[in-house]
């Protein structure tokens, strides 16, 4: 089976069984309102990160520099922002992770490492050889 297919029938069950656990605990009525303050809450810092994220990416161009993190944490900010927008627990924890530059900061280093790795592993296959003129030979 597809592993994309899982993941689209896994997700929002396991946030139906998360909801259902919250509901039981502290009320079907709170664990509304709760989904709508996260929700409302993270678009409100994610909106607040976007803003600090364009300023610092201005200063970078300013200055001559890529802003190549500032483009990475835009996409990020974006990401969390739809999950933080879509209803359920999980979701909000992992929007709420990307918004956190601390955090964003780890999951950008540990997937960067990881790309670096694979690509000085692809730069270690050089084949040593020599070159023979053949004109020379004659």
């Amino acid at each position: 089976m597809n592993s994309f297919f899982l993941f689209l029938i896994g997700l929002p069950a396991l946030e139906i069984y998360l909801m259902i656990k919250v509901g039981s605990s502290v009320g079907a009525l709170n664990t509304i309102a709760l989904i709508f303050l996260t929700a409302i809450i993270g678009v409100y810092f994610a909106k607040l990160q976007g803003i600090q994220t364009l300023k610092s990416g201005m200063i970078n161009l300013y200055q001559n520099k890529l802003p190549v993190y500032e483009i990475l944490s835009g996409a990020s900010i974006a990401i969390s922002a739809l999950l933080l927008i879509l209803p359920g627990f999980l979701t909000d924890f992992l929007g709420f992770l990307l918004l956190i530059p601390i955090t964003r900061k780890i999951i950008f280093n540990i997937t960067l490492k990881n790309k670096r790795e694979v690509n000085i592993k692809d730069k270690n296959k050089t084949i040593d050889g020599e070159v023979i003129d053949k004109k020379d030979e004659l």
